[in-house]
């Protein structure tokens, strides 16, 4: 909701903003994508979940908030991506703001209680190599789509 009632007009007050987040976004993105073909060719990343020990409610709670506000993704799509798309609805913007929040928690909600139906295929290590270099591809694809 921030993205979208707050950073959509910021953006439009300063468009430049834009041009930087394009560029700064290519970039990242080439980054990631770099760093994601790395692991692909590189690692022998598997899951074992045997291998996990037990954490208490604290620590998976703590470790939860973590993830949701700490991690510089969040801001990324949903203050800074959302909010420079949200500025093509402007007359529908408190349905596309809805839209976005309920189409964020079905895809959340599905890889959450879709996890388990993928454990067999992730168990191997072939498996986190071609969802590495196929996340490699689509990072650059996006990054490239930003430039041109």
């Amino acid at each position: 909701y921030l993205g979208t009632t707050g950073f959509s007009k910021i953006v439009e007050e300063f468009p430049l903003i834009t041009i930087f987040a394009q560029y700064f976004g290519a970039v990242f993105l080439f980054i990631y994508g770099l760093r994601s073909f790395y692991s692909a060719f590189r690692k022998h990343t598997r899951l074992d979940p045997s291998n996990i020990e037990k954490a208490n409610i604290y620590h998976v709670l703590g470790t939860c908030l973590a993830f949701t506000w700490l991690n510089p993704h969040v801001y990324l799509d949903t203050v800074v991506l959302m909010g420079s798309i949200s500025t093509n609805f402007e007359s529908e913007l408190h349905i596309f703001t809805m839209g976005a929040i309920l189409s964020s928690w079905i895809f959340f909600f599905s890889l959450g209680h879709g996890a388990k139906f993928l454990l067999p295929l992730f168990q191997s290590s072939i498996s986190w190599k071609i969802l590495d270099f196929l996340i490699g591809i689509i990072m650059w694809v996006i990054a490239v789509n930003l430039l041109f």
